[in-house]
């Protein structure tokens, strides 16, 4: 699998696009295949400050229930509410698929994560 370079990653699986003053969030392929068919996504609220490491909402899957990361702190300013009806794109292309929109706080923190190099080599 290649994992897009236009893109951050973090090691809980996340990734993050930064696009001007915004970034969207979604989990990688390879999260993706762990969790199996994804049933579910609960997401925040727009509006909701949320902090870089700590969860922001949960993804279920037939498997098993995991959060979800914040890789940058900042507002979140949309959600994908599509996910809601449709919990299974994740599934379907997990790159495509993102979540949320943040406003980051501190654009340095997306500098940190890893590039998709660096993120393939901790899967080994």
């Amino acid at each position: 699998m290649a994992y897009p370079s236009d893109r951050k990653y973090t090691k809980d699986h996340e990734w993050v696009q930064v696009s001007g003053d915004t970034a969207e969030v979604g989990i990688t392929e390879y999260a993706q295949q762990q969790l199996g068919d994804v049933v579910y996504v609960d997401l925040p609220e727009p509006g909701k400050a949320v902090t870089a490491g700590e969860s922001f909402g949960s993804i279920e899957s037939v498997k098993a229930v995991s959060e979800l990361f914040a890789p940058v702190s900042g507002e979140v300013v949309e959600v994908n509410t599509g996910l809601r009806d449709h919990p299974e794109r994740v599934n379907k292309d997990p790159h495509a698929a993102w979540m949320i929109k943040i406003r980051p706080s501190n654009a340095a923190e997306a500098d940190a994560l890893l590039d998709s190099a660096q993120y393939q080599a901790i899967l080994g």
